[in-house]
């Protein structure tokens, strides 16, 4: 009886709420003899392109490029990804599949889990956004964008809310629906290539931060939580990046 406590706690860490597929999440197409499940080879599709076109900067001006890492040029870039990130697959999501937006990750889903969880990975994640804020080249990256905190949290916000919703929202339920699971550990591709300018650790952290923004939202069938999460750790590595903070976390760790 004693072991009843852990397994339903364990239970409930593990168990995302219902959502079943429905026909149209698993009707298939025959293209030249591949049978493929027609709104997840769509999302797959369409997500690859966003981040190709994203990452090309064909969309963005060459006055803004030559702005830099500036404050600037994340509000431009945060614009360009609110329509490629966001109202792209929104639209998709509404004109083309005909479905509901709360499907794909669009609604608070499983508050209590979600607050939970989001508290434990704040907890976990700030110590670790502050020490890598004091290397070289995250500092020389992000260093660039400072900026008064509503101006960080409103680039932020937007940017990173819409690619919530592509990367895990659009793709990665969609992907779940289709083929299971593992549609979680697929989406962490794409969402690594669009982190191809970053800095080192912060490349190579994204197939661990995928995974972790991605099992959050299937947990809890939101984008919510996670968008949270990600808006706090990257304004959180810019201001210390920039700041007094990232100095003195330097200093302690040399003595």
């Amino acid at each position: 009886m004693a072991a009843s406590g852990p397994r339903r706690g364990w239970a409930w860490l593990t168990t995302p709420p219902a959502d079943r597929p429905t026909e149209s999440d698993l009707a298939t197409t025959d293209v030249l003899g591949l049978q493929l499940p027609v709104r997840a080879t769509v999302a797959v599709l369409l997500t690859t392109l966003v981040v190709l076109v994203d990452l090309s900067r064909v969309l963005v001006p060459a006055s803004i490029e030559l702005l830099g890492h500036s404050p600037a040029e994340l509000r431009a870039l945060a614009a360009e990804r609110v329509v490629l990130y966001g109202v792209l697959p929104l639209a998709v999501v509404v004109l083309g599949f005909r479905d509901r937006p709360s499907r794909y990750g669009l609604t608070i889903g499983d508050a209590r889990a979600g607050a939970s969880l989001l508290a434990v990975g704040v907890v976990v994640m700030t110590p670790i956004v502050l020490w890598s804020a004091t290397l070289p080249d995250v500092r020389a990256y992000y260093a660039q964008a400072a900026a008064p905190l509503p101006d960080l949290l409103l680039s932020n916000v937007l940017e990173l809310t819409a690619a919530e919703f592509l990367f895990r929202g659009f793709l990665m339920l969609t992907l779940v629906r289709a083929i299971g699971p593992i549609g979680v550990v697929i989406a962490v591709m794409p969402f690594a290539l669009g982190h191809a300018n970053k800095p080192a650790i912060e490349l190579l952290s994204t197939l661990g931060g995928g995974l972790a923004y991605g099992w959050l939202a299937w947990r809890t069938r939101s984008i919510l939580w996670g968008s949270i999460a990600h808006v706090y750790i990257v304004t959180l590595v810019m201001l210390a990046a920039a700041g007094p903070v990232a100095t003195v976390v330097s200093a302690a760790a040399t003595r």
